[in-house]
């Protein structure tokens, strides 16, 4: 396979998690070898004095040989915040339609549908258009 076309632009699978002003894109992108990994990126949205805004993004990339650890310790890690404290948010500065991480976790293999309720038609949206 040539190396030529595999842009880190090129969508091989992605889906959108909207949570309230933060939205996390999670994309299976290609290496040059063609294997693939998977980036999680996290836009936040900032609005500024004059009432403009602007998004700050962060983004980790994970790849195959760290998943099965990766998502232990994710499963750990939520399990333990909903042991201690459980599954109410303790704020109110919580939008109503937050989604919380346990039920993300839960539904990792169904993509978490509840999540894009109403958004699918933005879910092929690239980094550029935002």
């Amino acid at each position: 396979m040539s190396d030529y076309g595999m842009s880190d632009k090129e969508e091989i699978y992605s889906k959108v998690l909207r949570a309230g002003r933060r939205t996390y894109f999670f994309d299976v992108r290609a290496t040059k070898a063609g294997d693939y990994y998977l980036t999680i990126t996290e836009s936040k949205k900032f609005t500024n004095d004059d009432g403009s805004y602007h998004y700050k993004k962060h983004k980790i990339y994970l790849y195959k040989e760290d998943f099965t650890e990766f998502k232990e310790i994710l499963g750990e890690m939520t399990d333990y915040i909903i042991n201690e404290k459980g599954e109410e948010v303790i704020s109110e500065r919580h939008q109503k339609d937050f989604k919380r991480e346990d039920d993300f976790v839960k539904n990792e293999a169904k993509t978490s549908e509840d999540a894009n309720k109403g958004t699918e038609n933005f879910t092929d949206i690239s980094f550029d258009d935002i």
